[in-house]
């Protein structure tokens, strides 16, 4: 392992770290220095933005964290965009949380503003504005936007949580290790879908199951994945299907970069991402249906409850629901049923008319935060619907409920039949 002496500083970085430019500079440069020398990062790399997730509201050490930092005067000195956090600021109606909870988390809330944040509160930057350029470095937190940026855009960020993501945003610096390293980025393993039928990868429910299977497979490996249809947005793949994917990889094994061949910008052909000793995996339907069993608990074909919108509902996603929507029935009024999504995203929907279709049928949007994090779901709610693997994977240990995987057609249709509707036609 490297020594101390491995890190070499700037002028200007030994400066920040000695408190020539302020002491909250000077507080988040010593943990970005500990986390470097804990890498073995021979140097920093500046950074272009970041994605903050310290946000929500855990306990009383980030809200002491995050308020030290405002006492001492702090600045983000790079963008820096905010991530979920415990209470709907617009909808203050849908959450329930007890006073001191809710008092603590806006008081987190609104020091993350105070540092100069942008308050989009989305888990989902990439959907507000927030797409860095390709082979740009930044710092980015939670789990499935870490994902998306480096693998759908191919930015270059590590795995950065709370504390870390904050300081990174004042200091504008990062440890130059990990994912920022280009010999990190190769794949270890290869999964081959060749023999996946076309119609399986064409329903979108199969993407959750593919990042189900990746995470199995790769745990915290970069992977490279082939036999995938068509070009981003023009065929079989869409950024929805890899927002899909990534964020149940990132929960299922902590998956943080990966490859579609002929389809992410940094894998135009396999041998450009290949890996010294990569292995080969190939994938079959079974292995799918396997993988989509694993995100679904329930039993029974009881009902309480649908939730959309983990990562954060999409436009796209919106107006896909809303051609679901059209023309049929109000869902059942022992199901209740939440699409949880961007403050950016929900103008756009109201604009279009999709959010009054949902609010039509009898659902109810949730922004700022999310159904799994914060207590949104009433008292008494055992079996809950849904199209997303990480709210799937999360939910069961966060909520005590059981969950059920499903397509966006089948959680419509569930919530209007009052119990469980799944379409068994495609696995066979």
């Amino acid at each position: 392992m490297p020594g101390d002496d491995a890190l070499v500083l700037t002028a200007e970085e030994e400066s920040m770290l000695a408190g020539e430019q302020g002491p909250a500079t000077a507080m988040c440069m010593r943990l970005i220095v500990g986390v470097a020398r804990a890498n073995g990062a021979e140097r920093l790399v500046p950074i272009e933005s970041a994605h903050a997730d310290g946000c929500l509201y855990h306990g009383v050490a980030g809200l002491e964290f995050t308020e030290r930092l405002v006492s001492l005067g702090a600045r983000v000195r790079v963008r820096t965009t905010l991530n979920v956090g415990s209470l709907d600021l617009l909808h203050p109606g849908l959450v329930r949380a007890d006073p001191e909870v809710a008092e603590n988390g806006r008081r987190l809330m609104d020091a993350h503003v105070a540092l100069g944040c942008e308050p989009i509160w989305s888990c989902a930057p990439y959907q507000s504005g927030h797409r860095p350029a390709a082979g740009s470095h930044v710092a980015w937190a939670e789990s499935n936007a870490i994902a998306f940026v480096n693998s759908v855009l191919g930015a270059r960020t590590d795995r950065y949580g709370d504390f870390i993501d904050i300081a990174a945003g004042v200091a504008g610096r990062v440890p130059y290790s990990g994912l920022h390293l280009q010999r990190n980025r190769t794949a270890a393993l290869v999964l081959d879908f060749s023999a996946v039928p076309a119609a399986l990868l064409d329903a979108d429910v199969a993407w959750p199951a593919i990042g189900a299977l990746l995470g199995e497979l790769a745990g915290t490996r970069v992977a490279a994945l082939t036999g995938l249809p068509g070009d981003l947005n023009d065929g079989g793949v869409t950024e929805d299907r890899l927002k899909a994917l990534g964020a149940t990889a990132a929960s299922a094994g902590g998956v943080a970069l990966f490859h579609v061949v002929g389809v992410t910008p940094e894998a135009p052909t396999l041998d450009g991402v290949l890996g010294p000793g990569a292995t080969t995996v190939p994938v079959t339907a079974h292995d799918l249906r396997r993988a989509c069993d694993r995100l679904s608990s329930a039993a029974t074909t009881s009902l309480d409850a649908v939730s959309l919108g983990t990562p954060h509902f999409s436009l796209s996603e919106f107006a896909a629901l809303a051609r679901e929507l059209r023309d049929g029935p109000s869902f059942a009024p022992s199901v209740d049923v939440f699409v949880s999504t961007s403050r950016a995203v929900l103008a756009e929907a109201e604009a279009r008319g999709y959010a009054d279709a949902v609010r039509d049928a009898g659902g109810s949007i949730l922004t700022d935060t999310c159904t799994y994090v914060t207590p949104v779901l009433r008292d008494g709610i055992r079996t809950v619907m849904t199209n997303s693997g990480k709210w799937a994977w999360y939910a069961p240990a966060n909520l005590g409920i059981d969950t059920v995987l499903g397509s966006l057609a089948e959680c419509v249709a569930s919530a209007r039949a009052g119990r469980v509707v799944r379409d068994e036609r495609l696995w066979r």
